[in-house]
């Protein structure tokens, strides 16, 4: 397995990005009266997964942090599929635009399980990283 230097070269964070820019098209069509309810909101949960993953690589220092941030971008996947069956509901979506999309959040939420289960591999600082902060000093010792 290679090792990503960046969030950025994370296949979930790859997924989650062009999943959002999805979402963001199939939102285009939305009613007008949709603008500050349904279409904020799919907006901005798709959105959050990658920055969240985003974040969580920011944390790998701490390996409940990272899990936490990882948790959270899960959430926001699954409640990115809940605002993805209102728009069915609503007739704003076909389901065929629903199936494709779900079924990318649906792998979203697998590859961040999977994340979870391996986060000591993503943890682990490489041996040259000799150095210790203290929460003390704010500081490097």
């Amino acid at each position: 397995m290679a090792v990503a230097k960046s969030f950025r070269e994370l296949n979930v964070y790859k997924l989650a990005r062009d999943s959002a820019l999805r979402v963001f098209e199939l939102t285009k069509q939305f009613p007008k009266e949709e603008r500050f309810s349904l279409t904020d909101q799919i907006r901005r949960s798709s959105r959050a997964v990658g920055a969240i993953v985003a974040e969580a690589w920011a944390r790998r220092s701490y390996k409940a942090a990272f899990v936490n941030k990882l948790n959270e971008a899960m959430g926001e996947s699954l409640e990115t599929q809940a605002w993805l069956d209102a728009s069915f509901d609503c007739k704003y979506s076909t389901e065929e635009q629903c199936q494709k999309l779900n079924a990318s959040y649906d792998h979203i939420g697998a590859m961040l399980r999977r994340m979870i289960d391996r986060s000591a591999d993503f943890c682990h600082l490489p041996a040259d990283n000799d150095f210790r902060t203290s929460p003390h000093d704010g500081g490097v010792q």
